[in-house]
């Protein structure tokens, strides 16, 4: 009888023998290495806000690298080149913005809908003039 913590009944000494009594000692839990994700958790804001300004980084190097592409390499590659080169860094600064300052999706949230349960349901549902009082 003598289950120990997490049993519910361990053997303690009273008076000059032994005696069982309940005990609410919960048993050691195992411990993890990894703590437990929570798939369904948003992302934090921080994380959020370092995303965004990581994307705008990029986005604006990717633009300054190509105005110094278009310049660089005016007369080597053909005039389309170089003029899209040039095009995607003048327009490339509204769009990493747009995207720097657009946040995740919220998510669709589960509306529960009211099911009758059978063994709930009156009689005879038929019968509208049928009032019951309280």
């Amino acid at each position: 009888m003598d289950r120990g913590p997490g049993g519910g009944v361990v053997r303690v000494p009273v008076g000059g023998g032994m005696t069982f009594v309940a005990s609410s000692q919960q048993s050691p839990r195992h411990h993890r290495q990894e703590p437990v994700l929570i798939t369904e958790a948003e992302v934090s804001r921080n994380e959020q806000l370092a995303a965004r300004k990581k994307r705008y980084a990029i986005t604006m190097g990717i633009r300054a690298a190509s105005l110094i592409l278009a310049v660089l390499l005016l007369h080597v590659v053909p005039l389309w080149l170089d003029l899209g080169l040039a095009v995607l860094g003048t327009f490339l600064p509204g769009f990493a913005v747009v995207m720097a300052n657009d946040r995740p999706p919220k998510k669709k949230l589960q509306v529960n809908h009211y099911e009758p349960r059978p063994d709930r349901v009156l009689d005879n549902p038929t019968r509208p003039d049928r009032v019951i009082e309280g």
